[in-house]
């Protein structure tokens, strides 16, 4: 039952890739230990519909450090055991049960809510009953000290040993209650923001239009026919190598793929942020506190066969796992990180003359911006990077617009999301080109990335020791400053000329040794 909960809806599907030998040094992914097979499953955020309308406190959906594992109601039902524990609020929960219900039917979850309380309630009655029956044991191993009659010593030692075997049967139910709550609970969205529209993607709100569509006065080409033209990209060799929704870059496509990060990197690190490079490859267990779910119905991720090692599919997740398990000096709050990273999706489902070309790849450059902060500024720095994503937008000439998401459209993390939408012309419609997440703690408490407030009074005990101040989970916010083929499809389809040629924006130049235009070969 335990395992029906799906974070992000997803049985696992694989598909088995070809061993590929040690020796080919063509494969970024030849380790000497590299599995035999890679296994496609599917890697998505757990999604969710329509936001709760009332204004609910940014609480735990995992709270207190709680240690559990996934577990069964009874002994004898074979439970299978969490690879990590989520902090999870569970009295929050259940004094806040009706808003947290609305929350989960808002977002279309499937977490079972009412299950949860029940295991909640239990695992509190056998927490006591083991109490009282550790409170008995020890009331009898003090008799046993004193002087006593051989036979009510006799007496001591068989109720000593009843006691012991009745405790160890309940301590082991126990920590299978436990396991199975915590399993549960993990399916529980993160709550949402008061102002988040409910509903499907296409209740989702206008925040921002920039600039207008550019108007032609000669027939569009799509990013496609133009890469073809100017010979800047190969989808048939990369089929034949690699499968289909794979690609080359060549030629001036490439220069523009490093101007465009390099370019990126360079704005977004004079807004503070520390730039990154980042593992490709993560644990299983990290992705899944991320909130993303590895192996599922509908998930996004290549996992490796054999192992607990999946592909990355944003920089978001390596960098939130930056800071697992620690707690951070509150003055080096807030920690600002621009990562740039390759990553790997699936996009299974996906299909149409919409997510053709370079619109939707199955490995791909992408830049990351990644913040960990205090609770109470989370928001702020939610507008700051959805108004980086602006500014870096608008320099480069581009009309788009920003949505606020609706709740059908947010993954399980995210309180909040703003999404950027760019015009196409080729492909006639905007297309999304980078979102911003506000994750409040719900990535921190699974993550277990705490800070001690430094202005919090501390306390002395009677023996003179100095109590600190109680830690508290950070917030975490992640946000595409560039993701790069949709950038290219911008820029190739929104700065074509009727020569054929395409306009490189000022602020590349520099990036691309001067490079003004991409010209036709024949030139």
């Amino acid at each position: 039952m335990a395992l029906q909960c799906r974070l992000s809806g997803a049985t696992f599907q694989s598909l088995k890739l070809a061993t590929i030998p040690i020796s080919s040094s063509s494969s970024r992914f030849i380790f000497r230990t590299l599995p035999k097979t890679l296994n496609l499953a599917l890697f998505s955020r757990h999604s969710a519909p329509k936001a709760p309308p009332f204004s609910v406190l940014i609480r735990n959906l995992s709270a207190p450090a709680v240690a559990a594992a996934p577990a069964a109601e009874t002994s004898d039902i074979k439970v299978v055991k969490p690879q990590w524990n989520a902090a999870i609020d569970f009295k929050w929960i259940r004094d806040n049960k009706e808003a947290v219900a609305v929350n989960i039917k808002n977002r279309n979850s499937n977490a079972n809510l009412e299950l949860v309380l029940q295991l909640y309630d239990k695992m509190l009655n056998l927490q006591k009953e083991v109490e009282r029956l550790r409170g008995e044991r020890n009331n009898v191993a003090n008799k046993m000290k004193g002087k006593l009659e051989p036979s009510e010593r006799q007496k001591l030692i068989e109720e000593g040993k009843n006691l012991k075997e009745a405790l160890t049967t309940l301590e082991e139910d126990l920590v299978k209650l436990r396991d199975e709550l915590q399993i549960e609970a993990q399916c529980i969205p993160n709550l949402t923001h008061p102002d988040v529209p409910i509903g499907w993607e296409d209740s989702s709100k206008l925040r921002n239009m920039v600039g207008s569509p550019r108007k032609f006065d000669f027939p569009v080409k799509d990013h496609l026919q133009i890469g073809k033209e100017l010979d800047l990209f190969d989808f048939d060799a990369a089929a034949e190598v690699s499968g289909s929704k794979f690609y080359y870059l060549k030629n001036e496509a490439v220069m523009l793929e490093m101007a465009l990060v390099n370019w990126t990197l360079t704005e977004v690190m004079k807004r503070g942020f520390t730039p990154l490079t980042t593992p490709e490859i993560v644990r299983s267990s990290v992705v899944e506190k991320c909130g993303f779910q590895p192996r599922g119905e509908n998930t996004q991720v290549y996992s490796i066969e054999d192992s607990d090692q999946c592909l990355i599919g944003t920089a978001e997740i390596p960098v939130g796992g930056i800071h697992m398990d620690s707690i951070v000096a509150e003055s080096a709050l807030p920690l600002k990180y621009v990562a740039f990273s390759h990553c790997f999706r699936t996009e299974a489902g996906a299909a149409g003359t919409a997510t053709r070309g370079l619109y939707r790849v199955h490995q791909f450059s992408k830049v990351e911006m990644f913040i960990l902060c205090r609770q109470e500024e989370s928001d702020m720095y939610h507008e700051e990077l959805i108004k980086i994503e602006e500014d870096l937008f608008s320099s480069l000439g581009l009309n788009f617009k920003i949505l606020d998401m609706a709740t059908g459209d947010l993954g399980a993390p995210a309180y909040r999301k703003f999404d950027v939408e760019a015009w196409m012309p080729g492909l006639e419609r905007y297309g999304e080109i980078s979102s911003a997440s506000n994750c409040t703690d719900y990535q921190s408490r699974r993550l277990g990335i705490r800070y001690r407030p430094s202005e919090s009074p501390s306390t002395t005990s009677k023996k003179g020791k100095t109590n600190l101040a109680a830690t508290k989970f950070v917030h975490t916010l992640n946000a595409t400053a560039c993701a790069i083929p949709r950038m290219l499809v911008c820029l190739l389809e929104n700065f074509q000329q009727e020569d054929g040629s395409v306009i490189i924006p000022h602020p590349l130049r520099p990036f691309m040794g001067g490079v003004e235009a991409i010209y036709p070969k024949s030139r």
